[in-house]
């Protein structure tokens, strides 16, 4: 059945209908084209003429003009919209016309690296030119690296390569860096928080070994749609950029619909399951043999949902065995069985996490189906863009949650459809990853005297690593002295370098099926947790600490598990604060102690809690940065104290939620505690943290939107149609307490009234 009859079958259905939220026709978009420069080489306009490409969209002429010019650009324009093309052809053209010319490609995953290598290696064998280009990661073998460094004209790697295997052995690349002349980086929005202030260091370490060699590459970058990918490119780069983002492209119609899952309890404010609609119109897609993508927001709700969709879809002979997973913690082989199959047909559906949203090249599906909102419009605009042919009707369905960010999103449709996307925030200048790759950059070269690294205190950090006995002052210049390789201990992607291994134990045979990072691990693979892999449950027999593995074992169980963690705070530094009205903000440093303490058992379909247990793991401590907010003594004594604190509680579950509206970042991002009396403001404070050590920019944007961000709180509270308090708001009564919402609600009221009345 066509799509676009499924679409009309679900218009004529009442469930359906009365489940809708919102119904956005977005337009067919025309192509609109520029022509090839003259000075670009004709036998790759042979080759693209070839492949039916006669004339270039505005924005791939803008972008190849400009860096024929000498400037740095970024690109920004939605998926499928050709972004490639502006760089391969500047690149191709400079080598065909000197083939001394080298470049090097950066792309966040291998798995992206690939795939565009792929496509690279495809139009230089159309061109039939002797351009020998490589992809550089941890999977190339060892015999080919020589060659690689020695000859590769266009050298295809991720930002992790050229922290640790690149820039610490450039002596083995002189001929890379003494002939750079273009650096791509694409997906730029995805260099945000931690893993966008490392990179944006990387390339700080890049740009001084090229100086050393005599280079200064232009700097190609490609973006889907952000508030501010100049600011946010020219950040990562360290330099100026001219923006393209006059999208020539043409697309096909879609259908985006906003559906809220029926209430089944309208008093407690319970809503079925997102889960299980989204599963529901992904098997009716799917039986109607519509290619369909689900996407979810954890490893454990994807791997639920592969569960849900294939016994749906059990009694359709050969259908189930057609719908497969996709997330982090896959091995590097299975996930590039299912790319190719998504792309052949032979996949028909697949239930990922963000993995899938980077641009790999997993051909054009027609259906979309998000289980619940990502966390920011650019995420959900680029899960969105997975789905559509040019030509032809594709539709998006974001399935609400009872999370109060999706119900504030579901209850005023317009507010998504209008709003602009999120910035992407980094903090390259963040002490300790600053401190991090100074460590890298003086082993990779000295530092001379007064030399600036980004900042202008960089000699103050360099007297500081001195002090450290890792960096030896001699005649003006600063040279690395400690035995150790410094880019060795860092990783680009998250708060610790580590990752736990899952190694399953079932029938006496050991195997590695998965991978966890060290945040999450005490949260997913504690002992006697139920990890799922591949719609497949484990039980977690043993966790090894020490050396960073969990022991599992295939199991058959009715329930999968969920685990609390306790969490307190300590102010260590303030950075910024202000009284607004008699309710002070303020932003800072501080201490954060965390411990998984307990889980829950919770069945699967039914989502009851069937039980609990202990987990005996280590406190873990970090510094980071968080923006509080106080309630004065005037204000907290018109309340009994279980009111303040159930108001204090509900108050800070709804923050927590709304704050990703203003924040480009996973809603995990920003943690919350709530304290009746804080000991160091001495009265009732909620704190929002960063969950990364010293702060990515999360909270002081909060503490910078302050106003604007409780009062987005009060109309979700506020706009919520429950009597006392439920999970679309300030949470479950159970948890608030019969009087949460409305204290929370005068709160509110009160912190605003009180600002406003300041003036």
């Amino acid at each position: 059945m066509k799509l676009e009859q499924v679409l009309e079958d679900l218009k004529q259905s009442e469930r359906f209908r009365g489940c809708i939220a919102g119904w956005h026709h977005v337009p067919p978009r025309a192509a609109r084209h520029g022509d090839f420069p003259e000075w670009l080489d004709p036998r790759l306009t042979q080759v693209l003429r070839g492949r039916g490409i006669e004339r270039p969209f505005t924005h791939q002429g803008a972008a190849l003009n400009a860096v024929h010019d000498g400037r740095s650009v970024v690109v920004v324009t939605p998926t499928a919209s050709g972004k490639t093309m502006c760089y391969n052809l500047p690149v191709l053209d400079a080598i065909l016309k000197d083939e001394d010319a080298r470049a090097l490609y950066l792309f966040p995953t291998k798995a992206l690296s690939q795939d565009q290598m792929t496509e690279l290696h495809g139009l230089i064998t159309e061109l039939g030119a002797d351009i020998k280009t490589y992809t550089y990661d941890g999977d190339t073998p060892t015999s080919a690296r020589k060659a690689i460094r020695t000859a590769g004209h266009v050298v295809v790697t991720n930002p992790d390569m050229l922290h640790t295997g690149i820039l610490p052995h450039h002596t083995r690349w002189v001929k890379l860096f003494e002939n750079l002349r273009y650096v791509v980086i694409d997906e730029v929005h995805h260099y945000r928080g931690v893993f966008g202030s490392h990179v944006a260091n990387v390339i700080r370490r890049l740009r001084r070994v090229c100086r050393f060699y005599g280079s200064d590459p232009i700097f190609i970058c490609a973006s889907a749609t952000i508030a501010n990918p100049l600011d946010l490119a020219e950040r990562l780069v360290g330099g100026p950029l001219q923006l393209i983002d006059d999208n020539g492209a043409p697309s096909g119609a879609k259908e985006f619909i906003l559906y809220n899952p029926p209430v089944v309890n309208r008093e407690l404010g319970i809503r079925r399951s997102s889960a299980l609609e989204a599963q529901a119109l992904a098997a009716n897609f799917l039986r109607n043999d519509v290619q369909t993508i689900v996407f979810a927001r954890s490893r454990v709700t994807t791997e639920l949902l592969l569960t849900y969709l294939r016994e749906n879809l059990a009694r359709h002979p050969g259908l189930a065995e057609k719908v497969h997973g996709y997330r982090g913690g896959y091995l590097p082989l299975q996930r590039r069985a299912i790319e190719r199959g998504l792309r052949d047909g032979s996949v028909r559906g697949v239930v990922a996490t963000n993995a899938l949203e980077l641009g790999i090249d997993i051909g054009r599906l027609d259906a979309c189906v998000i289980v619940g909102y990502p966390g920011s419009v650019s995420s959900t605009w680029q899960q969105a863009g997975r789905v559509g042919r040019r030509a032809g009707t594709s539709v998006v369905v974001l399935v609400g949650s009872s999370n109060p960010l999706d119900q504030y999103l579901m209850a005023h449709p317009d507010y998504f459809f209008g709003q602009p996307p999120e910035s992407g925030l980094v903090n390259p200048d963040n002490l300790l990853i600053l401190l991090s790759h100074v460590k890298c950059a003086a082993f990779e070269l000295p530092f001379e005297a007064g030399e600036e690294f980004g900042v202008e205190s960089t000699e103050q950090v360099l007297d500081f690593l001195a002090e450290q006995k890792l960096l030896r002052r001699v005649d003006g210049r600063y040279h690395w002295m400690a035995e150790d390789f410094p880019a060795e201990e860092i990783s680009l992607r998250s708060a610790a370098a580590e990752n736990f291994v899952i190694i399953d134990t079932t029938d006496g045979q050991t195997r590695v099926i998965g991978e966890v990072d060290r945040i999450s691990a005490p949260m997913l693979i504690h002992e006697e947790a139920i990890y799922i892999h591949e719609g497949q449950q484990h039980h977690v027999d043993r966790l090894d600490w020490g050396e960073k593995k969990a022991y599992v074992r295939k199991v058959d169980v009715d329930y999968y598990t969920d685990a609390n963690l306790a969490v307190r705070i300590q102010v260590l530094d303030v950075f910024k604060s202000r009284s607004d009205g008699d309710f002070p903000t303020a932003y800072g440093e501080v201490l954060v102690a965390a411990m998984a303490t307990m889980f829950k058992k919770i069945k699967l379909f039914s989502h009851e809690n069937i039980g609990s247990g202990r987990i005996h793991l280590p406190e873990e401590q970090m510094h980071t940065t968080a923006y509080w907010l106080s309630v004065p003594e005037t204000a907290a004594g018109a309340f009994p104290s279980d009111d303040l604190q159930s108001g204090l509680v509900g108050l800070a579950n709804v923050l927590v939620n709304v704050a990703p509206l203003f924040l480009l970042c996973d809603p995990r991002d920003v943690q919350v505690v709530a304290e009746v009396k804080s000991p160091f403001t001495g009265l009732p404070t909620i704190y929002l943290y960063d969950r990364y050590p010293g702060g990515v920019g999360l909270a002081e944007k909060l503490y910078d939107v302050s106003p604007l961000f409780l009062k987005t709180a009060l109309d979700l509270i506020s706009g919520c149609s429950c009597e006392n308090g439920c999970p679309a708001c300030v949470g479950p009564v159970d948890e608030v307490g019969p009087r949460g919402k409305a204290a929370a609600v005068s709160l509110l009221r009160e912190a605003i009234r009180s600002r406003a009345a300041q003036g």
